[in-house]
């Protein structure tokens, strides 16, 4: 396996997994859902995606992306945000409740953190994902992708809705 260095607060860490490029067919994922049902690729066939990777919704950074990408991608016709983590499903339920933000779609890798494998993000000390978004066409190419080096850090938003819009 894949393995890259990552850093949180400057501190190194070893991402496992291959780095997904554009224009890669983005991997198939087993994940469960807030309702404890697995849920994958196949089944949010319509439309582009945004799948917003982040180690946990309970920190501010992950807040703010998980906040942003769903506020502002709410308003596109035929676009759906993803937001995956680690977070057990409990977690992420009482976050979206929390937030106000009980549409969002939010997906655990807790199982046994085969996305994280497969999306290049799993941070192997933590067991947690390193920070990332890609963006997919409606045939769930892989369009646009940035993995963060430091998971304190925000994605480039403009860049992400930017390469979402162009495809909506």
């Amino acid at each position: 396996m894949e393995k890259r260095t990552v850093y949180m607060r400057e501190n190194p860490l070893t991402a496992l997994g291959k780095k997904l490029m554009v224009g890669d067919q983005a991997p198939d994922f087993k994940l469960v859902n807030t309702d404890l049902n697995t849920k994958t690729l196949a089944d949010y066939k319509e439309g582009v995606k945004l799948i917003s990777v982040v180690p946990s919704l309970d920190t501010g950074v992950c807040d703010r992306q998980t906040r942003r990408f769903n506020e502002e991608i709410s308003a596109l016709k035929g676009a759906t945000v993803i937001t995956v983590s680690v977070d057990l499903p409990f977690a992420q339920k009482r976050w979206c409740g929390n937030a106000g933000l009980d549409a969002a779609i939010t997906l655990s890798d807790h199982r046994d953190v085969s996305f994280g494998k497969a999306y290049g993000v799993l941070i192997e000390e933590l067991r947690l994902l390193a920070r990332a978004v890609f963006v997919l066409d409606e045939d769930n190419k892989i369009t646009y992708v940035e993995y963060l080096e430091e998971m304190t850090e925000h994605p480039d938003y403009d860049k992400a809705l930017e390469a979402l819009r162009a495809l909506v």
